[in-house]
């Protein structure tokens, strides 16, 4: 029996689920491929002419799942496309005028050197052979690009690389974004740089940097030599400590995550973020994606799931923080859209594909960690948002100042006040956000709280094009296109960097 999806997301049960598309591992040829729900679980399975059957897990929890679908807000973007060959999705990035979400977040290669040798690397001059590094010039053309697109261009740039602080340049290449007004500007980085070279990392500070992702994959040694080679923690702690001298506060964690190697460490590695608030705003933990070369065994070894995750976190927290309080990135759609009604303006939606990362708020509070579902009913307030915005934008002048009148007014019957951490004004926060600037009072939100997400990015065996197509993290390259994330890393990297790199022999 095919299970039906409405147009908000809601399922029917049903033990099989839906068809799409995917590619083989290994030929990377499109094929078809069944998403299906097995003794409580959802696996892919597809089969290659060439190479086979494959099947692979995407969630241990099939409820889980269901779940976040449940959970999902689509709606109509202005995506910024462009056609360049004819082959059909995921070969025709670029964008293609398949996509369906714009490019909200950005990632700049800046280089593929690094000063270090991880095991896990896919983006290596060490291991290619070959040099990608584009001249100051084509990266400040990259940026006027990105702030080119209309009607919204994207809110934040990540530097990236391979490591991105073996530029003597990046402080410049951060003051040109600031420059050209881009909100957010992040760096992607081991911290080895950071903790040795104080003076770069002032430099790097007053180029106006916003956010550092910090490589971040445990407080163990065992993880470390794993994925890095060997014991970098104490960096990672050198690191934060020069931040809060030099009074950062914009720290987010990049646990890479997976099965017998760290998935024991998650709840750890949020009390360590708990313990380091004044300076770590946010966690990213990445399962493990195997873009390179792996067998079927090696990937059912490691593969860690969004559930899995989730589940791990829940116990060990010892349910401080719950499955339940982390909700799909598109479950925000209505609060884009609201204020988009609201002022009059197109705004960008976050119309990521509800099984590409998941998310949730915790506030600190005495030693205690508190999610935001604790003190608010956030599925009502998104229901009552969605009812809202609809009379609004169909409504006339009158209609429209009555109704923003009496949705701010009712704000406060979603929040139990009495629950509400004690130097948190969350009302203030939210009127804040749809009657002036939102991204002032984002700000004090994100001040007031931790961030942690996870977002499970595709590899060659759990490719699903219906992800790709509303994907939102884009890599930005020197021709002007924006490739998506899973698709480059996945498909692209390899012949863009020959076409792009040359040989470190020559």
């Amino acid at each position: 029996m095919l299970l039906i999806l409405f147009d908000k997301g809601e399922y029917l049960q049903s033990r099989y689920m839906r068809t799409t598309e995917s590619i083989c591992p290994i030929c990377q040829k499109r094929i078809m491929a069944d998403i299906k729900e097995v003794e409580n679980e959802i696996i892919m399975e597809k089969q290659c002419d060439e190479h086979g059957f494959f099947s692979e897990i995407l969630s241990i929890d099939a409820e889980y799942y269901k779940r976040l679908e449940r959970l999902d807000h689509f709606v109509e973007n202005t995506v910024a496309k462009r056609k360049i060959k004819d082959m059909g999705c995921p070969y025709d990035c670029g964008l293609c005028p398949d996509h369906l979400t714009p490019s909200i977040f950005v990632n700049i290669d800046i280089t593929n050197r690094c000063n270090m040798n991880c095991p896990i690397c896919f983006a290596s001059a060490g291991s290619t052979k070959r040099l990608y590094e584009p001249s100051f010039e084509d990266l400040v053309k990259m940026l006027q690009m990105m702030t080119s697109i209309k009607p919204n261009p994207p809110f934040a740039v990540q530097f990236s690389g391979g490591e991105p602080t073996v530029r003597d340049d990046l402080p410049q290449l951060i003051k040109a974004a600031k420059d050209m007004g881009i909100p957010q500007i992040q760096v992607a980085t081991n911290g080895k740089r950071f903790a040795k070279d104080k003076d770069y990392l002032k430099r790097v500070i007053d180029a106006g940097i916003n956010t550092y992702y910090l490589q971040f994959d445990g407080l163990c040694p065992s993880s470390y030599e794993k994925f890095r080679g060997y014991d970098t923690f104490p960096e990672k702690r050198i690191v934060i400590e020069n931040l809060r001298n030099f009074g950062e506060t914009s720290v987010v964690l990049v646990p890479t995550v997976s099965k017998t190697v760290n998935d024991d460490e998650l709840g750890d590695i949020i009390y360590f973020a708990r313990d380091n608030f004044d300076v770590i705003r946010g966690i990213n933990f990445q399962p493990l994606s195997f873009s390179g070369r792996a067998s079927k065994e090696e990937v059912k070894r490691y593969r860690i799931t969004i559930t899995d995750l989730v589940t791990r976190i829940e116990d060990q927290t010892n349910g401080e923080i719950g499955k339940e309080d982390f909700y799909p990135i598109p479950f925000v759609v209505p609060v884009s859209r609201f204020i988009e009604s609201l002022r009059g303006v197109k705004m960008p939606h976050f119309t990521t594909h509800p099984q590409c990362g998941v998310a949730t708020y915790v506030f600190v509070q005495d030693g205690k960690l508190i999610p935001i579902t604790r003190f608010v009913d956030v599925e009502g307030f998104f229901e009552y948002l969605n009812e809202r915005e609809e009379k609004i934008r169909c409504g006339g002048k009158i209609t429209k100042g009555i109704e923003i009148s009496r949705t701010l007014k009712n704000l406060g019957s979603f929040i139990e006040k009495e629950k509400m951490p004690r130097d948190l004004n969350l009302l203030d926060i939210a009127r804040g956000i749809f009657s002036s600037s939102e991204k002032e009072y984002l700000a004090k939100l994100h001040r007031k709280s931790i961030f942690i997400g996870t977002m499970h990015f595709m590899d060659p065996f759990n490719f699903d094009l219906s992800r790709v197509k509303r994907c939102a993290i884009h890599y930005a390259l020197p021709d002007g296109s924006f490739i998506p994330f899973c698709t480059y890393n996945s498909i692209h990297r390899e012949g863009i960097e020959k076409q792009l790199t040359t040989s470190i022999n020559e």
